[in-house]
């Protein structure tokens, strides 16, 4: 790997120290930064008006980033040293930033272009009694897939499953085990998931060659659990199929969208373009513009209606509509809940917090990084490290534990992808 993507001692100043920062003091920030995100999450919970990651987590990152800095001070660093440090550290994350803003274009303007909605209804039309806890599984990944995000699959669609689910007597446990199981694997598995994207960035590898990777390892795992699901669903009495349910999504799906295969082919088309190993940000800008392109031929009347032009000239309101898919994501207003709450989502706006977050990580891991104190954290774990079977042991210890402690995915991936970097090398 080239230095521009992995820090050596050439670029950070850490080495210019009057002293190397010792383990105390190089732990003292991040103990700072658990205990800020910890009362972040406590005191700004779900039912608070804004929640841990809408602003006081990247405070929180940004307090841990100073503390770190005045430790530096006393070990001989300069403002300017530790500045340059940051800013090669978001540079880093440049990309990541580029794919998520066209990730959130893609996610509108393929629920206008009707591609998710398809993909939802068909996923509904599987549901069957016999099947239903692999099936559950399979529409999880599926829509996880496409819209790159297991919590709001397991939010939505999810919550429609379990309480189909429940109408047959499955326990609630077995179909949200069958529910994450899937909405977790087309998490990892989409070149939509934000956190997909930013691990590939954190290492420096290709996002296409991250996701092809890890079908290794969450795959055959997948296919174990569907497996289990559908030898477990044998195993249980199940009760009358409630099919209302599912029929009030589907007709709600269907009344302000129109579904066909045709629907398909810009996933087929991306999806062609991952095979052929096409960068990640043409691939995105490809795909959302056959989202417009859709939602021009085959939603005429979602795309007047969400651009909210009834009078104009269908081009203005193609153009409109396409720009306000892309912008700000699509509003659904099929007067079903779980459908408004699946299909309102999307736009470049709705990756905006995300953005902040990153880069208020990468302001705490430059800080970390350029003073020395991340690479004297992990100089000391890698001590007792022997081999890459226990090398790839400690990654995964180090992940758990930030996210366990901080609450926060992000700052798992980045702290433990800038530590450990080069120790892959």
């Amino acid at each position: 790997m080239s230095s521009a993507r992995h820090p050596d001692k050439r670029r950070f100043p850490w080495h210019f120290r009057k002293r190397r920062p010792g383990v105390i003091e190089s732990l003292a920030p991040v103990v700072v930064l658990i205990l800020l995100l910890v009362a972040s999450v406590l005191i700004f919970d779900e039912q608070a008006a804004i929640s841990a990651t809408d602003g006081p987590s990247q405070i929180a990152l940004m307090i841990a980033g100073f503390v770190a800095a005045i430790i530096a001070f006393f070990q001989g660093a300069r403002w300017h040293q530790l500045e340059q440090a940051v800013i090669q550290s978001i540079g880093f994350v440049t990309q990541t930033f580029l794919i998520l803003l066209l990730v959130g274009a893609l996610i509108g303007t393929w629920i206008l272009g009707g591609i998710v909605p398809t993909l939802v209804v068909w996923g509904l039309e599987l549901l069957s009694p016999e099947i239903f806890l692999p099936a559950c599984t399979v529409i999880s990944a599926a829509v996880a897939l496409a819209t790159g995000s297991s919590w709001s699959t397991a939010g939505t669609i999810g919550i429609a499953l379990i309480g189909i689910g429940n109408t047959m007597g499955i326990h609630p446990g077995m179909s949200a085990g069958a529910i994450i199981s899937g909405a977790y694997f087309g998490d990892k598995m989409s070149p939509f998931s934000e956190t997909t994207n930013l691990s590939a960035s954190m290492v420096g590898v290709d996002l296409f060659a991250h996701i092809r990777h890890m079908v290794y390892t969450t795959g055959p795992g997948f296919l174990i659990a569907l497996a289990l699901f559908f030898i477990l669903g044998r195993t249980i009495s199940l009760k009358e199929f409630d099919a209302q349910r599912v029929e009030i999504v589907i007709a709600a799906v269907r009344g302000e969208f129109n579904t066909s295969l045709y629907m398909l082919v810009p996933m087929v088309i991306l999806f062609g373009m991952v095979a052929a190993r096409t960068p990640a940000i043409p691939s995105l800008l490809v795909g959302s513009l056959m989202g417009i392109a859709m939602a021009i031929i085959f939603q005429p009347e979602a795309l007047v209606q969400f651009a909210g032009a009834s009078g104009l000239d269908y081009a203005v309101v193609a153009v409109k509509g396409g720009v306000r898919a892309a912008a700000i994501g699509y509003a659904s207003h099929s007067g079903v809940p779980a459908v408004d709450d699946l299909l309102s989502r999307g736009g470049m706006v709705s990756m905006l917090t995300t953005v902040w977050l990153i880069m208020s990580a990468m302001f705490f891991s430059g800080i970390m990084e350029g003073s020395g104190m991340l690479h004297t954290i992990a100089e000391s774990i890698l001590k007792m490290v022997r081999g890459t079977g226990n090398l790839i042991l400690a990654t995964v210890v180090t992940a758990i534990f930030m996210n366990l402690t901080t609450s926060d995915q992000y700052m798992s991936i980045v702290i433990s992808g800038r530590m450990y970097t080069r120790a892959y090398d």
